[in-house]
């Protein structure tokens, strides 16, 4: 991709619309003229302290406008973004820190303790760099695409995460993709409850800059609080996790969403179908999507056109990006890995070069997801590589086995994992989160997905939990469900 500059993109859109609003928190409300210049009052300050170009700058902070705001302000210094995940333990973070060759680590007052512990000695408190007197220097006011913009690391679900390098080209073309696929309507308001931490709520900050739209920040995801912001603060488009839109779908509320509430993209891993079903019974338009760290969030994406006629797969890969599915050798099914490329895509993770040469070849990634295109070229995805288990010689899916699960009235929430079984190699164990008042016995489960599976994916055992494990994305942690198996001999 050619080396290409282009105005720093918070002052673009201050420039051009500067009365628009920006940011929405908690009944406040910020216009781009305003974000603007608190981002370059904070860079200002964030300089005097010794935060420069070229330096790798790692926050752990929660979603406030302090955190927007910080975002921002790094572009202005072409420092490096390393958005730290705060439900990490200490020996994680510390891990990340070192592998990312932090300079600097930026805290808000809510992960202060956290700080204290972790063997760093460059930490800055927000608060204490916004009391900080303003220096006046000069701020980048370009951006070069090819640049590094920052480094994500992944969520970790199996063994170490690695640091995911995205320049700013690849946020740029993330958002082009995006746009081109869901339009671009100047009254949209783009709702984030998910982690500013992760690519989809960064991504979001980006966007809506780029877009000149407004961004509704939440501090958190609450179900509750989603509906009546989806009511009241005029969304149009919103960002979940199929966990959070079950708990939004489960609410007693029997008003139908808005006309104006045009999109509800749903992303982290295959839905199951009856989620799909109920919100094509509910109006509620979803737009299942597909994406990772490693593409800058979405990649591919149902088009509205194909919405319902489409239920339960990703879609098309968004322009101008590429997908296509590598088998082996003895499967003919057409399943297979997911490879993804195009502009959107990283070039590789920092600092490991082993692992890059294993996972790309000819700018295609291998992602580690398991899926297959129909005859008309739409992406299903059916797991991850490493969820995938063997019985009997038959390859057994959790996600589909999940997907069943979640179908029947009773349960809120299910994950599914292989376990050793003495004939078969492996068979299914499920764990299952109930409604509220439920008493469905491990029988009823068990009977019930025999009507509706192959038998060598029916659950051997089920087990009842008050919670599943999840990451700070609501993404299952199918690694710790091994954990919460009782010790109970399988006999197979």
């Amino acid at each position: 991709m050619a080396n290409l500059e282009m105005k720093n993109w918070l002052s673009q859109r201050a420039y051009i619309t500067p009365n628009r609003t920006a940011l929405v928190y908690e009944g406040m409300e910020w216009t781009y003229e305003e974000l603007d210049h608190s981002a370059r009052e904070l860079a200002k300050k964030l300089s005097t302290h010794g935060v420069k170009q070229g330096k790798h700058v790692g926050f752990l902070m929660d979603n406030t406008p302090d955190t927007v705001i910080l975002i921002h302000a790094i572009h202005y210094l072409s420092a490096v973004l390393i958005p730290l995940n705060k439900r990490l333990s200490i020996r994680e973070l510390s891990y990340q820190l070192g592998d990312s060759d932090a300079d600097w680590l930026i805290v808000d007052q809510h992960h202060t303790s956290i700080a204290e512990q972790l063997p760093f000695n460059h930490v800055l408190f927000i608060e204490d760099v916004k009391r900080t007197r303003i220096e006046d220097i000069e701020l980048f006011d370009t951006i070069n695409l090819d640049d590094l913009h920052s480094i994500i690391y992944t969520s970790g679900t199996t063994g170490y995460a690695k640091g995911v390098m995205l320049t700013y080209g690849n946020h740029w073309w993330s958002a082009t993709g995006s746009a081109l696929n869901l339009g671009i309507q100047e009254d949209d308001r783009w709702l984030c409850c998910v982690p500013l931490f992760h690519v989809s709520g960064l991504s979001i900050v980006m966007r809506s800059v780029m877009y000149g739209t407004a961004m509704v920040l939440h501090a958190s995801f609450d179900p509750v609080k989603f509906n009546i912001s989806i009511h009241e603060e005029r969304i149009t488009i919103a960002s979940v996790v199929t966990v959070m839109l079950s708990k939004v779908l489960g609410l007693e509320s029997e008003l139908p969403y808005p006309s104006s509430f045009r999109c509800m993209l749903l992303g982290g891993g295959p839905a199951p179908l009856p989620l799909l079903e109920t919100c094509k019974a509910k109006d509620i338009p979803v737009y299942q999507t597909y994406g990772l760290s490693e593409s800058s969030s979405q990649i591919v994406t149902l088009a509205p056109e194909d919405s319902l006629r489409k239920l339960g797969s990703a879609g098309k890969p968004l322009f101008p990006s590429q997908i296509k599915i590598v088998t082996e050798d003895h499967v003919n099914t057409g399943e297979g890995e997911i490879f993804i490329k195009g502009p959107n895509v990283t070039t590789g993770y920092y600092k490991k070069e082993a692992v890059n040469n294993e996972r790309f070849n000819d700018g295609w990634l291998a992602t580690g997801d398991i899926g297959y295109l129909d005859e008309e070229g739409f992406l299903y995805v059916l797991d991850r590589r490493n969820d995938l288990f063997i019985s009997g010689g038959e390859n057994v899916y959790p996600a589909e086995v999940e997907a069943c699960l979640i179908g029947h009235e009773d349960v809120a929430e299910a994950g599914v994992i292989g376990i050793d079984d003495k004939k078969w190699g492996k068979t299914p164990a499920a764990f299952i989160v109930l409604m509220d008042g439920t008493n469905t016995t491990e029988h009823d489960f068990v009977g019930y997905c025999e009507k509706r599976l192959a038998k060598y994916k029916v659950p051997s055992r089920v087990q009842f939990v008050d919670a599943l494990p999840r990451n700070a994305s609501n993404k299952l942690l199918r690694r710790e469900l091994h954990r919460l198996l009782k010790d109970v001999n399988n006999e197979g």
